[in-house]
């Protein structure tokens, strides 16, 4: 018997998403243990959604559809906002550690698509078919995953790449959300690395921090908005010259591509005159603070809200033993490689907990995860300006190359 569908519309689910999101804030607010272990507030909230959809359709034949079109464009103003942000200046002073990170990324890249082919062969499937529980759909996304499926089905033959990578990213998904706060707080008790005491954060208002207000300016906020628009347009042309060149990237890679340029332009051109009066500028850049941190908690709330746990059961112990090794490989090498080679200090850890998110998630649970790392032990700069670049831009540049080369192997 099928299940009766229940569609939500986007209104409605939009305004779900954001009473979701208090709710996980409420809980985190409520419980020590989950601030120890910097699990992010829309994680909570989300799963508290999901499990409720959950409940209807295993209880109830009740199949809950939500409509989340607006939840892409949020990721794109979070995106648009991190280009907007990064200092080219900045960036080169920390070339290093951004060559470091983007070197173990590509490593990493071969291990999960060679765990996910090797768990294929041994079950008796397609070893090709094991991509689509590596990089494709864990680091990729679950945009890559779609984007592949047309190729894994018509010229490869495996008919069910588009189940394997929707499960394999769901379950991904969930760890990604669970392991980034406590290897963070793992690498920092077994290190003894101290936390940093700077409460001025990135995206986010620090928990001990006891005035959680920012003065945000009305004309500030709108200001930000007008660029993050004209960033979105610029981005999409930008998306369009990518696709010419063969490219198959998320949208938000051109989003951010064209708010480093955009970002970048108009730093040069306020440094030229020194005496200008730059708060409008201050005023824009807290507005856009206020913007990402808001889109980014939506963004991972709603993409929380509409798993399909049921999605899992096709090919239940295949997915279930891949994606616990892809957990194990991505917890040991980020434990053991990545924090070790980004400095063992407290940026070292943060990046790490971002690491963890996105080597199994998606760059917004990276950047969620480290949101949280940083709520609970101060700001990590250097952090959230490596970690968006390596994690968002040039980490789906080297992905679409090593899948293809897996795929013409």
């Amino acid at each position: 018997m099928e299940p009766q569908i229940v569609e939500i519309k986007d209104f409605v689910s939009f305004t779900l998403a954001i009473i979701a999101l208090f709710i996980g804030k409420t809980i985190i607010s409520r419980y020590e243990l989950l601030r120890k272990y910097s699990i992010p507030e829309p994680v909570v909230g989300g799963f508290a959604c999901a499990t409720i959809v959950g409940v209807l359709y295993y209880a109830f034949d009740i199949q809950i559809e939500f409509n989340l079109d607006v939840r892409d464009i949020l990721l794109l103003y979070f995106f648009a906002g991190i280009g907007l942000k990064a200092d080219i200046v900045t960036l080169l002073k920390g070339g290093k550690p951004l060559l470091i990170l983007l070197v173990l990324s590509s490593v990493f890249i071969f291990l999960q698509n060679f765990m996910g082919v090797s768990v294929a062969t041994l079950f008796g499937l397609d070893p090709k078919a094991g991509l689509m529980s590596g990089s494709i759909s864990l680091i990729g996304g679950v945009g890559t995953a779609m984007a592949w499926t047309p190729t894994f089905v018509e010229e490869l033959g495996i008919a069910n790449a588009s189940e394997l990578g929707i499960a394999s990213n769901t379950l991904g998904l969930i760890a990604a959300c669970v392991i980034g706060g406590p290897i963070a707080a793992y690498l920092m008790k077994r290190h003894n690395v101290k936390p940093n005491l700077d409460t001025n954060l990135d995206i986010g208002a620090s928990h001990k921090n006891n005035s959680k207000h920012i003065q945000v300016d009305y004309f500030g906020v709108l200001r930000a908005w007008l660029w993050l628009n004209v960033t979105l347009i610029i981005g999409y042309f930008i998306d369009l010259g990518l696709q010419e060149a063969g490219l198959k990237l998320p949208m938000f890679v051109a989003c951010l591509l064209a708010g480093i340029i955009i970002g970048n332009i108009g730093r040069a051109y306020l440094n030229r005159d020194k005496g200008k009066d730059r708060s409008y500028v201050e005023d824009a850049s807290r507005g856009l603070s206020l913007i990402q941190d808001i889109c980014l908690g939506m963004f991972l709330t709603m993409a929380l809200m509409s798993l399909k746990i049921w999605e899992l059961e096709g090919s239940l112990a295949y997915i279930s033993v891949v994606m616990t090794l892809q957990v194990l490989l991505s917890i040991l090498f980020t434990v053991f490689i990545v924090f070790r080679l980004m400095g063992k200090d407290y940026e070292a850890a943060v990046i790490c907990s971002g690491f963890g998110g996105v080597t199994l998630g998606s760059t917004a649970t990276a950047i969620v995860n480290m949101t949280a790392v940083s709520q609970q032990y101060g700001a990590a700069h250097r952090a959230f300006i490596i970690v968006p670049l390596v994690c968002g831009f040039f980490i789906d540049i080297v992905n679409a190359m090593i899948i293809n080369l897996f795929v013409n192997f």
